[in-house]
């Protein structure tokens, strides 16, 4: 299994007014991730607009996050779907462009019982070669991951992280009890990373990462070194990144802030809504107190 650790940014996907993807804008941003000291890089999480891309715009942003990281750091793309042949069709597709895992994401419709969602997870992992990261976030998921199916999934030798956007710490404890050295767990920017770091997490993917990687590294290495009151101190200003972004839409939010920033992102999917003037300048001023 895959020493995957530390902080992976969820990447935003640029696109131009045609719906291209913006490669050279996204290749510039994962360069410079890696350069402030991310440990990794996963494409098309929820940050990444996955939903609202064709599958020529996914192929599209995962190619160019690898051609980018040139295997400086692991690639975990994510694969989403309503339908399992098309989610086991994206992760082999993603597998032959060279990612280094696979973060699994289940779209739902109509509810799923929980064999049927272990069942799209197992597919997704039987089909491919490489390290599988399942993600569960009950807040836009229509069928959750249960203890129970997570605890079962990570019996299978491809499926050893989770990332969970629950914002119930007690259950990512919970999950450690249960599976043990079987499946690690990522924190998503709705839990209190150095929190969760300090019950025994090993990282986090979350979109604020893209726009505060440098102070983000710094927090993970805080927490590694077991330096908890400094961590704790640090955790307290980056919290206002969350708090701010909380309030409106992630992908507005942190591709305005890369706007701030200087990268041409561009604005969130349609029919999704670009912030505002004053809720741009929530996230400007958000990262000028950061420095």
């Amino acid at each position: 299994m895959a020493d995957f650790h530390g902080v992976f940014p969820y990447l935003v996907s640029p696109l131009d007014v045609s719906g291209e993807i913006r490669t050279d804008v996204l290749g510039r941003l994962c360069d410079d991730l890696i350069k402030a000291g991310v440990h990794g890089l996963t494409p098309l999480g929820s940050t990444g607009e996955f939903a609202y891309l064709d599958q020529a715009q996914r192929a599209s942003v995962v190619q160019a996050t690898i051609e980018a990281a040139r295997g400086r750091v692991p690639v975990i793309a994510g694969v989403a779907s309503t339908s399992t042949a098309d989610a086991v069709a994206q992760a082999r597709a993603h597998q032959k462009l060279g990612a280094d895992g696979i973060l699994a994401i289940m779209e739902a419709y109509f509810p799923i019982a929980d064999a049927q969602v272990e069942s799209y997870f197992r597919a997704i992992a039987d089909a491919v070669d490489i390290p599988v990261v399942i993600y569960t976030n009950p807040q836009f998921q229509r069928s959750d991951l249960t203890l129970d199916v997570i605890e079962r999934l990570a019996t299978h030798p491809r499926i050893g992280h989770i990332k969970d956007a629950s914002t119930n710490t007690g259950r990512l404890l919970s999950i450690m009890n249960r599976c043990g050295d079987s499946i690690k767990v990522f924190s998503a920017s709705a839990h209190i990373p150095a929190a969760v770091m300090l019950i025994g997490g090993l990282g986090w993917m979350a979109g604020p990462a893209c726009i505060i990687p440098r102070q983000s590294v710094e927090l993970y290495n805080l927490c590694k070194a077991a330096r908890w009151d400094e961590a704790m101190a640090l955790q307290r200003r980056l919290w206002r990144i969350n708090e701010a972004f909380a309030r409106f839409n992630l992908a507005a939010c942190i591709k305005a802030g890369l706007e701030i920033q200087g990268y041409p992102v561009g604005d969130p999917v349609p029919p999704q809504a670009a912030l505002t003037v004053d809720q741009r300048k929530v996230v400007e001023v958000a990262l000028r107190d950061l420095g």
